[in-house]
């Protein structure tokens, strides 16, 4: 894929997360891609199960705004920098909703072949994530 195709697919990536549109999201990746993920609890395989990790999200935080701030691509190498922010009003993991907000950075790293993400790593402050929302206590310094 040429750098121009690349952008095009994280552009059309971006407006499926602005839909919440989790077989969308999964549809990106390749059917036997991997994901590497704080939410998955490490690496996943499969289109089929990347798309319950986007869905987990979309119900946990039915209001998450996306926002994109870097596309780094190097050959076929990519870098995606974004803020995710939301309220948790649709209760995260199985837990019951705390209505709180959360903001974290988040990093994704990955591989496209063929026109399709075959192996991706989202890198951010999980337990900052659960702390904000609430699910985790931590005393401030």
């Amino acid at each position: 894929m040429t750098r121009d195709e690349i952008v095009q697919l994280f552009t059309e990536r971006q407006k499926a997360t602005v839909r919440r549109d989790a077989a969308a999201m999964a549809s990106f990746h390749a059917v036997d891609g991997t994901l590497d993920s704080p939410m998955a609890g490490g690496i996943i395989q499969g289109r089929e199960n990347i798309e319950r990790v986007f869905e987990a999200w979309f119900k946990g935080f039915p209001d998450l705004v996306s926002t994109e701030h870097d596309l780094l691509v190097e050959g076929n190498r990519v870098v995606y920098i974004s803020s995710l922010e939301g309220h948790d009003s649709g209760g995260f993991m199985g837990l019951p909703p705390t209505g709180k907000p959360f903001r974290v950075t988040m990093v994704f790293a990955g591989t496209v072949e063929h026109g399709e993400i075959a192996h991706a790593k989202t890198i951010y402050d999980f337990t900052g994530l659960l702390v904000q929302i609430g699910v985790l206590k931590a005393k401030p310094l």
